[in-house]
């Protein structure tokens, strides 16, 4: 990195722009906490990324477990309300069941940070809240896909137990999301195209036609 964009980078920022400065925080705290992991970040690397000092960064949040909590719980929100959405439309149980896995992993692909710090969480950032965010929050969005696989079930559209079905379409979808960002260096097929392949197979096998 040159020195230039360093000096860019680590100059202190005028007073006036805190309305986006919680969210600068937060996309920059986020790329930090994979990049160098979560014991590798400091709140100075967090800091000096978005042109702060440490005292000023504290005013926003207390420490970086924090941090790392309103990342997760960020991430959730944005989840639930585009599942809430594909829930509420007028179509058939499978049809919404479908676009809503279909949205998760699009939600994967766009955010792979957000993502790993979510579901593919370490010990340490487990103990830091995250994966109490995910118990607390999760168990919300994943029981809206249990909810619709039910809808399924009971229309006669889908066979089978409802919980057991819902785990099969979040643990494909989950699969092919943390296969797909955590291994880049892997000769993958052209990802939309794997991504209705598995899709469409996952689907024939437990719809009724």
């Amino acid at each position: 990195m040159s020195d230039a964009s360093t000096s860019s980078r680590t100059t202190r920022k005028p007073k006036g722009e805190g309305h986006s400065r919680r969210g600068e925080i937060l996309a920059a705290a986020e790329r930090i906490f994979v990049e160098h992991g979560y014991e590798g970040a400091t709140i100075r690397k967090i800091a000096d990324e978005v042109g702060l000092s440490s005292t000023a960064l504290y005013m926003h949040f207390p420490d970086k477990g924090a941090i790392l909590q309103e990342i997760c719980r960020d991430a959730f929100a944005r989840l639930i309300a585009a599942n809430a959405a594909v829930a509420d439309e007028d179509s058939p149980p499978e049809t919404r069941l479908r676009g809503m896995i279909e949205g998760y992993i699009d939600f994967g692909f766009e955010n792979p940070n957000a993502y790993r710090l979510i579901y593919l969480t370490r010990p340490v950032e487990a103990r830091e809240g995250a994966q109490d965010m995910a118990q607390e929050l999760g168990a919300s969005l994943f029981g809206a896909l249990e909810a619709t696989v039910g809808d399924a079930v009971a229309a006669g559209r889908m066979r089978g137990d409802p919980p057991a079905i819902a785990q099969a379409i979040w643990a494909t979808a989950h699969g092919m999301v943390s296969l797909m960002i955590t291994k880049p260096y892997f000769p993958w097929a052209e990802r939309q195209s794997l991504i209705d392949l598995t899709l469409d197979a996952l689907f024939a096998g437990l719809t009724r036609s």
